[in-house]
């Protein structure tokens, strides 16, 4: 009888271990976002800088991802009818790549972390750093840390001169 409450013990600590690690409900929850696009002021709105479309990698990727510069040199990355599979412990990255089609590529290209996903679905936006280089890091990643996986990317093109 000792042995099999000991046994019982293990599996239910190694069943909540597992379930702590992997998420899996997360797989059936979307936790939707729905900012609006931030502006300077009233009358300003920022001027596109780059942008790209969402594609699979490890997991379904839909939706934009563009950087905007506003006149007091703020840049926001921002993900319009972005959608992909929720995760635990999901961040976003900007990768030292025209794009990212695995997760070995994002490993050795080298990315800076822009912070942790607030959402797999929905309109967000995201603060980039002032001297962060947009030539150097031309493709947004969507990354799980916690397995080391790409999820989606949008490589970002430069917007047309024109529209600078």
């Amino acid at each position: 009888m000792k042995n099999r409450t000991l046994l019982i013990l293990v599996v239910v600590v190694a069943a909540l271990a597992a379930w702590a690690a992997f998420r899996p409900e997360r797989l059936f929850i979307n936790a939707k976002v729905n900012e609006s696009l931030p502006s300077a002021s009233a009358s300003s709105s920022g001027v596109v800088l780059a942008s790209g479309s969402f594609h699979d990698v490890a997991h379904k990727g839909a939706g934009t991802a563009t950087v905007y510069k506003y006149s007091d040199g703020r840049r926001v990355l921002r993900f319009t009818n972005f959608e992909t599979s929720n995760g635990p412990d999901v961040h976003v990255y900007l990768v030292a790549a025209g794009d990212a089609g695995d997760s070995d590529t994002v490993k050795k290209a080298g990315f800076v972390e822009v912070g942790a996903l607030k959402g797999n679905v929905g309109d967000q936006n995201y603060d980039l750093p002032k001297d962060l280089d947009l030539a150097k890091y031309r493709a947004v990643t969507i990354w799980c840390q916690r397995f080391g996986v790409n999820f989606a990317t949008a490589p970002l093109a430069p917007a047309q001169m024109a529209q600078r």
